[in-house]
């Protein structure tokens, strides 16, 4: 007989983003429509095609980490840490009343240290190679944040990173799920973190025509839907939740923000770069995520959209949605929550699903702002501009990566619960 599947719910929320580095700024800022995007001041521009990005505003890490902890970490492990330890305080949890083997952490990133990697490099040009820095592979690994993680809390369950371009949060967050189904632990830290606005990431997408170049106008750029989007802006930051099963958060009493109800995960098997034209991989992802959480279509209320403001991306993502939905697309709502954090690559699955959990707690849809000119091919609500009350029961979050990776994640609002 087939062992009945756990309902695994999401108890614990942290988030630092270019818009917030707590999730009531982050909220207030999305339902505000603010953008974060402005001048780049992590490096000098003049040379670059692309001169502005969404950085974290106000971040200190030694305020949240001590300085020598911190000098020892690239800034996206310094994010992801931050984050993790957000949500392990917002969820209420007693580490010292769980055993450590039954607690895991799955946190990815796209790209890893590349602070790190562009300093030390600039180093052994400079110096040498018996000048790089003994910590330079610890602090560049895409892993290592879900291995400091485990060590500053003493978390001792399933312990490892993914890495699917965009998609990767997603995926950590539903590896998450799966190994609590599986029962290989009972608790999960999970999320993603990405600290990528440095000169070679930076240059490397100008170089494959994928940023806006709208230096004139930072804060109007990232304009997901619109005529005249030309790019995504680049954006940095970290998202992480604790995930348990419903029994657990209710033996304790625990907030319970949302119930993850369906996951998909699926591949375009097409290009290096470019979504598949009709958007078939993330419809399968989409329906997947459907069947598995036993809803129809008709349930969904809200889509928080991978929407990057690319002109293929967008019109593949509508096109996609119009396929899994059909006539109850019309009657979604939509919105891309980039066109205010820009696109935070690896960590933007769970930052967008952490906008999921606040429009269901506040049932209001966040806007897609930087709306003037709707694409006359997008005829779905999109939700311009101004954000729109409305009950939300189920959302649902797509990410989509390079390399054709995509992924669905469905979530049930937890009042409901």
């Amino acid at each position: 007989m087939a062992q009945e599947r756990k309902r695994i719910v999401i108890t614990g929320i942290g988030v630092l983003t270019p818009i917030g580095l707590t999730k009531e700024d982050f909220w207030d800022s999305l339902y505000n429509g603010k953008s974060g995007a402005a001048p780049i001041t992590y490096f000098d521009t003049t040379n670059f095609a692309t001169t502005f990005a969404c950085e974290l505003k106000g971040f200190a890490a030694d305020s949240y980490i001590d300085k020598k902890s911190a000098d020892r970490m690239d800034p996206y492990c310094q994010y992801a840490v931050i984050a993790a330890d957000q949500a392990l305080n917002d969820s209420g949890l007693d580490l010292n009343e769980i055993d450590p083997l039954r607690i895991g952490v799955v946190h990815g990133s796209g790209i890893g240290g590349m602070t790190t990697y562009e300093q030390q490099f600039k180093t052994f040009l400079e110096r040498g190679p018996r000048r790089i820095s003994p910590f330079f592979i610890p602090m560049l690994i895409p892993d290592i944040a879900a291995g400091q993680i485990s060590i500053r809390h003493g978390l001792m369950g399933p312990n490892y990173a993914t890495s699917s371009a965009c998609a990767t949060s997603l995926h950590a967050i539903m590896d998450a799920y799966m190994l609590i189904q599986a029962g290989m632990a009972d608790y999960m830290v999970c999320g993603g973190s990405e600290a990528p606005i440095t000169q070679m990431s930076v240059g490397g997408f100008n170089a494959a025509r994928a940023l806006s170049t709208a230096n004139d106008r930072p804060q109007q750029a990232s304009r997901p839907y619109d005529r005249d989007r030309d790019g995504f802006v680049m954006g940095e930051g970290a998202g992480s939740l604790i995930l348990e099963s419903l029994e657990s958060a209710k033996a304790r009493g625990a907030k319970i923000y949302a119930e993850i109800v369906g996951v998909g995960a699926t591949a375009d098997a097409y290009h290096l770069t470019a979504p598949h034209p009709e958007g078939l991989g993330a419809v399968n992802a989409m329906k997947t995520a459907m069947k598995i959480a036993g809803i129809t279509r008709e349930n969904i209320d809200y889509i928080n959209t991978h929407g990057t403001a690319t002109p293929l991306g967008d019109l593949a993502e509508i096109s996609a949605i119009k396929t899994a939905f059909g006539e109850h697309a019309y009657k979604l709502n939509i919105s891309s929550t980039k066109s205010m954090t820009g696109h935070l690559l690896g960590a933007a699955g769970v930052v967008e699903s952490i906008a999921c959990l606040l429009a269901m707690q506040n049932q209001t849809v966040p806007p897609t702002i930087n709306l003037d000119n709707l694409d006359p091919q997008v005829d779905l609500d999109v939700t311009p501009n101004t954000p729109k009350k409305r009950t939300i029961e189920y959302a649902l979050n797509n990410g989509f990566g390079f390399g054709g990776h995509n992924g669905s994640i469905i979530f049930r609002n937890g009042a409901s619960l």
